[in-house]
Formats: structure tokens, sequence, C-alpha cells
């Protein structure tokens, strides 16, 4: 059968806020598998703060996305054609396919995914690298005991929500940082948050102060800049900071803002440590199971932000998630089943 791939190649290295002349927009035929190769075609995309990282030049922890190369993106979808033997035509998979309709894999760093337990945006978000990256960062790097209390940034995101709820599973007191009055609502309402403080509307610190009055015990940052200097103000003693992103940081034009107040660590003799999910990869398996089975003891809620447009619409996607008008994990449908 005759196939054409749309895909979205990097066009140029994007100044300030992505564009969408930074993407260009190609057709081209699929090939057909060779030896111990399969192709999938990509149903569902995630749409990650991450993205804007991976397009700009320079040293970080992935190689950047070149010019003329496929957007990356994780995404699942199912195989169509194979000669591999470990992927069978229909099964559905996970894997970094790139912002396109059909990808060629050799199976390297591909996964099976089961619908049965969970719809395929749930693979993306809870029981994929969002999900992952919440249950690492805050087990292995927070260590959050019972009582303790938990402050998480973006906690209306994809990973935000899911490090809250699992704070909560294991006995802690949950404040969320979110922008605006229905996100905080749905923070406490649906997740089961014990606060939420607007950064919209009220001032964060005075906030942390009713909120957090013994001080903060494990602050999972997704959102970096001024934020993250508040919470600095209010740590409790031998106090860990999760660094999982700086989404506010992503579109400066100019130099990242870094945390004034960070003698706050010395003080408080705290510990600020960056997280990458990708060195978990051989703990996968581990997490996936334990987020799975608070998923279906009704423990844990997913919630899919669900965008569809396929591949034309990815840029204006990107762009929704930096305007912060998604709530939990914002994916692209690119074919509905």
């Amino acid at each position: 059968m005759s196939r054409t791939n749309h895909q979205l190649r990097l066009a140029q290295r994007p100044v300030g806020q992505p564009k969408p002349t930074d993407w260009d927009h190609v057709e081209e035929p699929v090939g057909d598998p060779g030896d111990g190769e399969f192709l999938v075609q990509v149903l569902h995309l995630s749409i990650d703060p991450a993205m804007r990282g991976w397009m700009n030049a320079g040293r970080s922890y992935i190689p950047p996305v070149e010019i003329g190369a496929v957007m990356r993106a994780a995404a699942v979808g199912r195989v169509v054609a194979s000669r591999n033997p470990g992927f069978a035509v229909g099964d559905h998979v996970s894997g970094t396919f790139g912002v396109q309709e059909y990808c060629l894999s050799n199976g390297r760093g591909v996964t099976t995914v089961d619908p049965a337990l969970a719809a395929l945006p749930v693979h993306l978000g809870t029981l994929g690298l969002t999900g992952l990256t919440a249950y690492f960062g805050l087990l292995d790097i927070g260590r959050p005991q019972p009582g303790q209390t938990v402050v998480v940034s973006g906690a209306a995101g994809a990973v935000g929500s899911v490090v809250g709820q699992i704070a909560k599973i294991l006995g802690c007191r949950v404040v969320g940082i979110a922008g605006g009055e229905r996100k905080c609502r749905v923070l406490v309402d649906d997740f089961g948050f014990d606060a939420a403080i607007d950064y919209q509307s009220e001032d964060v610190r005075s906030a942390l102060r009713r909120h957090a009055p013994d001080g903060v015990d494990v602050y999972f940052d997704n959102v970096g800049g001024d934020i993250l200097d508040a919470v600095l103000t209010r740590l409790a003693r031998g106090a860990r900071i999760v660094i999982c992103g700086a989404v506010s940081q992503y579109n400066n034009t100019e130099p990242v803002k870094g945390p004034s107040n960070y003698m706050s660590l010395l003080v408080n003799r705290a510990s600020m440590t960056g997280m990458v999910v990708f060195d978990y990869a051989d703990r996968y398996a581990e997490g996936i199971a334990q987020l799975a089975e608070w998923l279906a003891a009704g423990r844990l809620r997913s919630l899919e932000h669900v965008v569809s447009g396929g591949v034309a619409a990815f840029p204006e996607t990107l762009l929704g998630l930096f305007r912060g008008e998604n709530l939990g994990k914002l994916v692209l449908t690119v074919v509905d089943e």
C-alpha cells in the first residue's frame, strides 16, 4: 500500500517564543521496513515544555533537534507493518516517534503498551514519561515522609498533578501553585490537594506563610523564576528541592533568571537537585507498575487535555502549552482510532 507521511521538520532555531515558521511542513513517501524494522502509524503526540529546550543549540541533557530534522516528540502509535519479531502488526507502542504520521523503527527505545489497561493518551501522561518523572523525582529525590509539607509548582500540569497526588498517597500535606481560579479549584476538588495558591491573583510568599506555616519540606519545581525564589524563603530544616523544569524561563530572550534567595539552602541545610527521567530508564517498569496499581485502585487520577488537528496543529498546540491553556497532560491527536 502506498502511504504519504506528513511531518514537521525544524526550519530554524526560535528566538523567544516559537513561531509557526520555525518548522517546515514536509510530505514524503513512507518507506517499507527493512530487516529488523517495523512501521508505526503515529496516533497521539506528547506535547511537553521540554520541547522548547530541544530546539536550542548548545549542551544539554539530550542533543538538540538538528535543523532539517523531524521535530522530536514522544508518541504512541500502532504497528502497521513489521519485519521485527519483537513487534507484531496491530501492537500498540510508545517511543520517540517525532511530529509525523509514520515512523520506521528498529525497536530501540520502543515499548509495547496495553490499551486495555488505560486509554492511549494516558500512556503518554500518567503511565508515560511525565508520570515517571513525577514518581522518581518525588520519591528518589524529594523523599517525602508522612506528615511533611510538599509544595509543587505547575501543579495543574502533567507532572505536577501526579506529584501532588502521589504525595497525598504517602500521607503528606500538599500545596499546589497554579495559574487561575479554575486550575486551583481542580487541584483541591479533583486531585485532593490540601490547598492551592493562584500565582496570578495572590502573593505567593504570603500564601505560603498561610499554607505552610512550619515550612516546606519538599518543593517540586516545574517553573523556576520568581516562584522558585518565593519558595526558597519558606524552607524547613533539611528541605529537598527537586528541579524538574523551568517553564517560566524557556522563551526568555534574556539570560535565565536564577534564584536570588539561594542562601536559604545553607541556612536550612537544604538541598536542590536536578532530575531527568531518562536516568531512570532501567526502572521504568517498576514505576509504571506502581502508577498503574494506584490508577486501577482509584487512588490516582489521570487527566488528559486532548487536542485534535493532526501534525499541522502542532505549532499552535505547543504555544497553548506555554500560555497555560491545558489542565493535566497535553496530547495532540494525529489519528483517532
